[in-house]
């Protein structure tokens, strides 16, 4: 016999003008996803240092508009630094389902999340 388990629950990191966040936002709605605004409540230094150690400098999106703005002295700075200084250059959206994490919304991510 089998039993309806919840699905496990979805935190969703990102800024809700990112079209990419918006679209994976939709995909992932009958997940029940908690989505966190990063640019209103952006990330604690262990948020940060958590992702650095899962993504490394994978997590600072260098085709963000964002990154375009910053001088060669703001893009040599350590991504932390960066990531504190300006919340929005982290790469969207970042994805934790149960104890695994995902970055961006590529068709991988999507084949893993929505099956």
């Amino acid at each position: 016999m089998s039993r309806n388990l919840p699905n496990p629950p979805v935190d969703l990191l990102g800024i809700p003008s990112c079209d990419t966040t918006r679209r994976a936002l939709k995909a992932l709605a009958e997940k029940g996803v908690e989505f966190r605004d990063v640019r209103a409540d952006p990330l604690t230094p262990e948020e940060r240092a958590v992702l650095l150690e899962r993504f490394g400098e994978d997590l600072i999106n260098r085709r963000s508009t964002t990154w375009r703005g910053l001088d060669a002295g703001e893009r040599a700075q350590d991504p932390d630094a960066l990531l504190a200084a300006h919340p929005t250059l982290m790469k969207r959206p970042v994805i934790r389902m149960g104890d695994a994490w995902y970055l961006g919304w590529d068709s991988a991510v999507q084949a893993k999340l929505l099956g």
